[in-house]
């Protein structure tokens, strides 16, 4: 079953837009700001569509009552950044690799690793949040199936090879 949105909350709204709209290359097609349900300040969510009928939001909190607060889903817990992270598909490798270019023409950083069944890239967007664009590359077998339901009980399974990654750097302007 399809999702119909994840959200997020941010702490610099613009910064967030440009983001999503320009380096993600998500249109901006929904905003609704309304009081928070505590009626104690106001909120705005801000609607971006994916390019597959799925939506993905962000918060704009206005509210004295809401402490402060880190928008990075892990690093405000505590956790690696690459634990809680938001994956979007990519039709193709084609479709990855111009997804590639075009965060790196909007002066991102990006990651690119080959997981072997997927091929990901990664970057950080401007609330400190891991995003990443993936294209599957192959169709899991009934063995894979049966690897998973033996591994995802094992106490400790064995462990693989990291994948080979590279590493692009945006250009520096």
């Amino acid at each position: 079953m399809p999702f119909h949105h994840v959200a997020v909350a941010t702490n610099d709204l613009d910064a967030t837009r440009a983001f999503y709209t320009e380096a993600m290359g998500f249109p901006l097609v929904k905003v609704e700001a309304a009081a928070t349900l505590e009626q104690t300040g106001w909120a705005r969510h801000v609607f971006f569509d994916t390019g597959d009928g799925q939506l993905f939001a962000v918060w704009d909190l206005h509210d004295d009552t809401i402490p402060e607060f880190d928008p990075a889903l892990s690093r405000g817990l505590g956790l690696p950044t690459w634990v809680n992270h938001i994956a979007f598909a990519a039709s193709s490798l084609d479709d990855l690799a111009a997804r590639r270019q075009r965060l790196l023409d909007h002066g991102h950083d990006v990651i690119d690793i080959d997981h072997g069944w997927c091929h990901s890239i990664y970057a950080n967007d401007p609330n400190g949040t891991l995003v990443e664009f993936c294209c599957t590359t192959r169709q899991f077998t009934e063995a894979d199936v049966e690897e998973a339901e033996r591994l995802v009980t094992v106490a400790e399974p064995p462990l693989g090879d990291p994948p080979p990654f590279e590493i692009f750097e945006a250009p520096k302007s």
